[in-house]
């Protein structure tokens, strides 16, 4: 039987408070594994972040580390510079941030973003006017931001509606695991399972990452 597509006249390119719900269960009635979710776990939390400068060094954090890590290195960050600003960042000397937990290869990172920052190059507010097309294109030139930092950037900060971060270790072993896929599936494959979610595959995501930690307490994030 030929598989019924969603309907996407109206649908915003973003998800919030007032529609979120209504697209988790939108998302359930196509896709019975997705509605197994809801059904065992109820709505997942609809992981949202600002716009900021902070948004962005967290993210950064989070590579390749467990989110309490990062959290713990953000937290020291905030003790010592109060606001999480580039002009607060780029004074710190590498021992500063050393103290923070920060490691050498992220100290680069966040300090390349600062100044981008600082240089106009990058405009958070404008990359909120972007396509998720542009807004990769720009941020993807900065050292150490890669698809899976903005992936979770257009997804938590700018709430873009269809994201499937498929560099993220959490959503694809939960994909695995609810879709009862071989270990050997192929990204291709599974980005080819996400295209059934359109347009709303940053919603699918969070109800995959909802069903994630509910089974264990794993929560790692990649490396870009």
């Amino acid at each position: 039987m030929k598989r019924k597509t969603l309907d996407t006249e109206e649908i915003p390119a973003t998800f919030h408070s007032g529609n979120y719900q209504e697209l988790c269960e939108r998302l359930a009635s196509e896709d019975n594994d997705l509605k197994r979710i809801l059904d065992a776990h109820g709505y997942p939390p609809m992981w949202i972040r600002e716009n900021t400068f902070e948004t962005l060094v967290h993210i950064i954090l989070e590579q390749q580390v467990s989110l309490a890590s990062a959290l713990a290195a953000l937290n020291k960050l905030k003790e010592k510079i109060k606001e999480i600003t580039p002009d607060t960042v780029l004074p710190l000397s590498d021992e500063e941030m050393k103290a923070c937990y920060v490691s050498r290869q992220k100290m680069v990172y966040i300090r390349g973003l600062a100044q981008a920052i600082k240089d106009d190059v990058i405009n958070l507010a404008q990359l909120a006017k972007m396509s998720d097309d542009e807004v990769r294109k720009l941020l993807i030139s900065l050292k150490g931001i890669g698809n899976w930092t903005i992936d979770v950037y257009l997804m938590f900060a700018l709430q873009r509606a269809d994201i499937f971060p498929i560099g993220d270790l959490a959503a694809v072993n939960a994909l695995k695991r609810l879709k009862q896929l071989p270990v050997s599936t192929t990204r291709e494959e599974m980005l080819e399972i996400s295209e059934h979610w359109k347009p709303f595959r940053s919603v699918a995501s969070m109800m995959l990452w909802h069903y994630y930690l509910s089974n264990t307490r794993k929560k790692i994030a990649p490396v870009d």
